[in-house]
């Protein structure tokens, strides 16, 4: 190259006077791409002057084949002589890769933005991070010194005159007036040049995006296209993102009042289970000891008819301590979930002739009260679905826990059923109501089952780390 370089040097006026003529003869490109057109004559430099030319022509929407054709009419000014003396194919050839590889890295360096601000969307924790994480992209994609991306509510806290001023693109140079339209008073006055971008949606400026450089620098076409774009993707994962967030306060408000609903309706099944205790089951001991003392001392005709009245009395009397049993699991608070549950089971196998195999592995420490009846009344449902619908003649049933989560499994060998179709039922409260427990505690249920293969139901909810 520095061969050619010498014998190029005589004859560069000559080829640049030639090549610029016949690229004004043809009045397809502006100012500024003449201007980079002509910088990719031969040269010293020639390969790094092509190099760095084809990637400013790239960012001038110069269609590469124009650039081509432009070192095609410059090589063919080079005379016969010195044609013979330096290979015209090879530099033809080495030209072409040379502008090739610089478009490339010019729709590389795009491609990178983008995917970077994909990912940004997939990573970032929130708006203020998608936005934190959006403008180093951008800065770092166009080489600024300094970036801002500033949202801007409505009404704007802009004056009207400035807002109309910034509501365009904008190029900034440092020491103009215009320079008061940098809203960052860290970033005005410490740079050479600014980039001001605004974006709009629906018609109002939403948003703007400047950058400072350490040198006068204008952009470039495609750059400001590329900016405009960015914008518009910015604006749009905002908003996404905006959209989440009050998507996940309005679910975490739906998931508190749920959970309200929920102690609600134990706090309402206690009092029903304490006024069935102290007032209606007092009342029927109190009716059995007087019909024990009435059949004592009956006469013999009438006798067993008080006694039949008094079994009667007896039953009611179970009947209404299963169902405050039910109603408030006084167990559980007093005696601890596994307790609660073997007695549970022990009512069950008393009522129902099945085999029933309990595993219990609790944990150590005493789980959360909410945890805990979640646990019990996810019991309490499956011993009442089997008793009325399994037909089962074996329940397995499964509690184990570890230091993050404490799992319940079901498992019986009933006639089982399609989990799906018994979910969308109207009337399937019972499973709907597991499914809410389990959903506020942030665990999960899965039920599986099938015509005749039985029925397995499995719990997981996550143990605290302050559990007790």
């Amino acid at each position: 190259m520095q061969r050619f370089a010498r014998l190029i040097r005589p004859h560069l006026a000559r080829f640049d006077t030639a090549l610029a003529r016949c690229l004004k003869s043809a009045r397809e490109s502006g100012p500024r791409q003449l201007e980079a057109l002509l910088r990719i004559t031969p040269g010293a430099d020639f390969f790094e002057q092509l190099a760095y030319s084809s990637r400013r022509l790239a960012k001038l929407n110069v269609p590469p084949l124009q650039v081509l054709e432009t070192l095609r009419q410059n090589v063919r000014h080079l005379d016969a002589p010195l044609a013979e003396k330096f290979p015209r194919q090879q530099l033809h050839f080495r030209s072409l890769l040379t502008v090739n590889n610089a478009y490339y890295q010019v729709r590389e360096a795009e491609t990178q933005a983008f995917y970077g601000l994909l990912r940004a969307e997939m990573d970032a924790t929130g708006l203020d991070d998608l936005l934190h994480r959006f403008i180093l992209i951008l800065t770092r994609t166009f080489r600024a010194r300094s970036g801002r991306l500033f949202p801007l509510p409505d009404p704007p806290p802009i004056a009207a005159r400035a807002l109309k001023q910034l509501a365009r693109p904008r190029y900034i140079a440092a020491g103009t007036p215009a320079e008061k339209l940098i809203l960052d008073p860290q970033m005005r006055g410490a740079h050479q040049a600014y980039w001001s971008i605004p974006f709009f949606s629906a018609g109002r400026i939403t948003g703007l995006i400047q950058f400072g450089f350490p040198k006068p620098y204008r952009w470039l076409p495609r750059e400001l296209d590329l900016l405009q774009v960015f914008a518009e993707r910015c604006l749009r994962a905002a908003e996404r993102t905006r959209l989440l967030q009050d998507l996940a306060a309005s679910e975490a408000q739906v998931r508190s009042l749920a959970g309200r609903l929920l102690d609600a309706e134990e706090e309402q099944r206690r009092r029903l289970g304490r006024e069935l205790h102290d007032e209606a089951g007092q009342s029927m001991v109190f009716l059995r000891l007087h019909l024990e003392m009435l059949e004592k001392t009956a006469p013999p005709g009438i006798r067993p008819r008080v006694a039949e009245a008094r079994a009667a009395t007896e039953r009611i009397i179970h009947e209404i301590r299963r169902i405050v049993a039910a109603l408030a699991p006084s167990a559980v608070e007093e005696l601890g979930l596994p307790a609660a549950i073997r007695r549970l089971s022990a009512r069950f196998r008393k009522l129902y002739p099945v085999k029933l195999r309990l595993r219990l592995a609790p944990s150590r420490a005493r789980l959360s009260r909410e945890t805990e009846n979640a646990i019990y009344r996810a019991v309490q449902e499956c011993y009442q679905n089997i008793a009325n619908h399994s037909a089962a003649s074996r329940v397995n049933l499964s509690l184990r826990s570890t230091d993050k989560q404490v799992e319940l499994t079901v498992t019986d060998n009933g006639i089982g059923f399609d989990a799906g179709a018994a979910a969308a039922r109207p009337k399937s409260f019972g499973l709907k109501g597991m499914r809410e427990r389990v959903a506020l505690l942030g665990g999960h249920l899965e039920i599986r089952g099938s015509p005749g293969k039985g029925t397995v139901i499995s719990m997981q909810l996550p143990v605290p780390p302050n559990a007790a």
